[in-house]
């Protein structure tokens, strides 16, 4: 199955289609919430994973043998979730780097250079060098001997395993020589590690608590594992993923005592210990895992293949009014939870429980915090799922003021926008006092015998009424026929002698919204002409104010 919804990821390093990304590049992607993990494909050819196929808790990932050079790659990140399907997203690609040069020398990591007292049957591990396709390895009793093992081309590794135990008691020499298409690097030196005697090597560890599969783990578990004969101390590594030790890597004990972490909740984790003494570590232990019990969330709906949490939604504003003529205003939840609280933010910025209930009186104005939570279905958890909203309080005195109303007409009606001063939070009507009211101020379609605005306080702090003229549209021409017949030639406001006001400015338009000419009311008017030069038969607008400030907008035809 193949998913490209919301919850998958994208690149952002290097982005989908990048060029000339380096071989050595670490892939970066967005974090998605809830995921327990990610499996990372790398490929040469779409969806492929010829190159890589893992498991990663983080959303980065660094292939630790580099990519190869000048090759389209193809990245495809899968959502791992704990007992939930994987959801595979989107595949996508870049294209690396041309490596021209042979690489560089690398160094050893396990034994490392100068180390004494090593195990004779330890493996030998080394850095990536960037550019690298392989790598010749030699070992031996005394410099540049290469006794024990001569040359040996071990391809595109990390790490070699002696097909024998190393001599005791010895100072062994390793020379790495990293090559790839270009040829190989011929000045690397060596370097060496001394053995140590032989002697038994302690045996595994099983976990006691909590035991391989376990599930509904606390979230702060005493770890315990068994003793092993013959260990001086334990290497523990933990997990988010079986390829990463992101929680604990490489934690050091010298007793199988217990300790305790603190875990998320709904996550799986990996476990292994190791025992160790003189001689080395303990060869094949085993990883565990176990889950941890169920919290809050995110977790991953089968069904809608979205994340969900346990967490109430909620919808609460950002700004309540309360009204200074009144003692208290009461302010309520509408949400779903299994509780509320009610918290005020003081002067010293401290919060101060004020309601346990799904409502709460405030009487002044300030900041303020509402919680809505659930209780999770699981008495082995004792915590709470919990939404927060910060919101101010502000106090109004129910003075409402109509600064203008903008009026033109339209097909079928007049559009009407409303122009209103205060700090209130308001509805408007065009219909009754009684509404019904729309929050926005805009009316695009208003009954074309419109002559009452209504403004009121959402909380009953005040109302306002307002009264519009006609909109005396003969004053505007609608059409003129500019062709020098004497009739109609020019396009011109038309006053009225019966009208209190006078228009005081006057612009046209055309269909796009440029300007085409501003006029003066007491002017000639416009000739259906710009620059000197005709515009064609259409539709024009005109925008004009006048001398009380009420706005007039409308349109003409121009006709020749």
């Amino acid at each position: 199955m193949s998913v490209n919804g919301q919850t998958c990821p994208r690149l952002t390093s290097p982005t989908n289609g990048s060029t000339n990304v380096p071989v050595n590049t670490t892939i970066t992607w967005n974090n998605v919430d809830g995921a327990t993990g990610y499996i990372i494909n790398i490929g040469t050819f779409s969806g492929g994973g010829d190159l890589i196929s893992t498991q990663t808790g983080t959303n980065f990932y660094t292939p630790p043998l580099g990519l190869p050079d000048n090759t389209e790659i193809f990245v495809t990140i899968t959502l791992f979730f704990f007992d939930q399907p994987d959801v595979v997203c989107q595949t996508e690609s870049f294209f690396t780097e041309d490596i021209t040069t042979a690489p560089n020398c690398t160094n050893l990591i396990r034994p490392s250079n100068g180390a004494v007292n090593i195990n004779v049957g330890a493996n030998i591990s080394w850095n990536y060098a960037i550019g690298a396709t392989g790598y010749f390895i030699s070992v031996g009793t005394t410099s540049g001997s290469g006794d024990l093992i001569n040359n040996l081309d071990v391809g595109n590794v990390l790490q070699y395993n002696p097909a024998i135990d190393l001599p005791p008691l010895t100072e062994i020499f390793v020379n790495l020589i990293p090559y790839n298409e270009n040829g190989n690097q011929t000045s690397c030196s060596e370097e060496s590690f001394i053995t140590g005697t032989l002697a038994a090597l302690p045996i595994c560890s099983p976990l006691i608590y909590p035991v391989n599969g376990q599930t509904n783990v606390p979230l702060s578990p005493f770890i315990e594992w068994e003793a092993s004969l013959g260990a001086t101390g334990y290497k523990v590594y933990i997990g988010s993923s079986p390829f990463e030790n992101d929680i604990l890597d490489e934690g050091i004990f010298f007793t199988n005592s217990t300790f305790v972490l603190n875990f998320e909740s709904n996550s799986l984790y990996f476990i292994r210990v190791i025992p160790f003494n003189d001689s080395g570590d303990a060869l094949g232990c085993t990883q565990s895992s176990f889950s941890t019990i169920l919290g809050c969330g995110p977790f991953f709906d089968i069904d809608t293949g979205e994340l969900t949490t346990l967490n109430p939604d909620i919808n609460f504003p950002d700004v309540v009014e309360v009204c200074l003529d009144q003692n208290s205003t009461i302010i309520s939840s509408s949400d779903d939870a299994d509780g509320y609280r009610w918290y005020a933010i003081d002067a010293n910025g401290d919060e101060v429980l004020i309601s346990e209930e799904s409502q709460v009186s405030i009487n002044e104005s300030g900041n303020y915090i509402y919680e809505a939570f659930n209780f999770p279905d699981n008495e082995n958890l004792d915590t709470e799922c919990s939404s927060f909203k910060t919101f101010n309080v502000i106090a109004t005195n129910g003075l409402i003021t109509i600064d203008n109303v903008e009026v033109s007409q339209v097909s079928g009606g007049l559009e009407i926008l409303i122009n209103v001063s205060g700090n209130g939070n308001y509805e408007y009507s065009v219909i009754s006092e009684n509404g019904p009211f729309q929050d926005s101020n805009f009316f695009d379609n208003a009954p074309i015998d419109t002559r009452n605005i209504y403004v009121r306080n959402k909380n009953g702090c005040g109302k306002a009424e307002y009264r519009i003229r006609e909109l005396n549209l003969d004053i505007f021409p609608r059409f003129f026929t500019p062709n020098a017949d004497g009739f109609n030639d020019v396009w011109q406001y038309k006053p009225q002698s019966n009208h209190d006001f006078t228009i005081e400015s006057i612009f046209i338009y055309n269909q796009y919204g440029k300007l085409i000419k501003q006029i003066s009311p007491n002017g000639e008017g416009w000739n259906g002409t710009m620059n000197g030069e005709l515009l064609p038969d259409s539709d024009y607008w005109y925008y004009a104010k006048d001398s009380n400030g009420k706005i007039y907008k409308g349109h003409f035809a121009l006709r020749r």
